[in-house]
């Protein structure tokens, strides 16, 4: 059956994000996940903290560089914000990591660059891009021109989200062998896109914060 990981979730280290850590692990659980990965705005407290044998934690993050954002997937140390792209995934590969490019076809979510050629995978399935299978499609095309790997995520910032997308991947319990299975192309994306009912919910609560 494989893994069923959700490279793409946001806590509360996060500024945007509401998820606590606890969290993180009870709605993993109940969404049937096997793990997630942790990928903060540029920073990887919240991966390092979160120490669990429920679920499967992928240490990561989401680095916001100067030609968009950038997944970096199995990294434990933190990524400088506002470099250059290839820079950007030289330092995830040094830090012994994988570089992904997040939703590449949402032009609201600082899409990365799509005049580098040298990601590890792309996020082709990301639930909370709108409108969800008009930008999976085209993502789609965006990884297969690109001849790499498909993966894909929540993005979420509210703990009902978790899962609403995920990968499936051929692989043991082990993070490398996670990241191994990535650049291998053993992984298919799945899911949907997350629910209007949730999106308001998560909108409420974010201005109900802001007052």
């Amino acid at each position: 059956m494989g893994l069923k990981i959700d490279f793409h979730v946001h806590t509360c280290y996060s500024s945007d994000s509401s998820i606590t850590l606890k969290q993180v692990v009870s709605f993993a659980k109940k969404r049937g996940l096997d793990g997630v990965a942790v990928t903060d705005h540029n920073t990887v407290k919240g991966a390092l903290k979160l120490k669990t044998s429920e679920i499967i934690i992928v240490p990561g993050i989401e680095v916001s560089t100067l030609e968009g954002h950038l997944l970096g997937i199995n990294v434990t140390t933190p990524i400088s914000a506002k470099m250059g792209m290839e820079e950007t995934i030289q330092r995830v590969h040094d830090a012994g990591g994988i570089a992904i490019a997040p939703h590449p076809t949402a032009f609201y979510k600082s899409p990365p660059s799509r005049n580098v050629s040298c990601y590890d995978a792309v996020e082709v399935m990301n639930a909370s891009s709108v409108p969800f299978s008009v930008l999976t499609h085209f993502s789609r095309r965006f990884a297969e021109g690109l001849g790499l790997p498909q993966t894909g995520g929540s993005d979420s910032h509210y703990a009902p989200e978790i899962g609403s997308a995920y990968t499936v991947v051929e692989a043991d319990c082990d993070v490398d062998e996670i990241v191994d299975a990535i650049k291998r192309g053993a992984v298919v994306p799945r899911g949907h896109g997350i629910p209007w009912k949730i999106r308001l919910k998560r909108a409420t609560l974010s201005l109900k914060r802001k007052i």
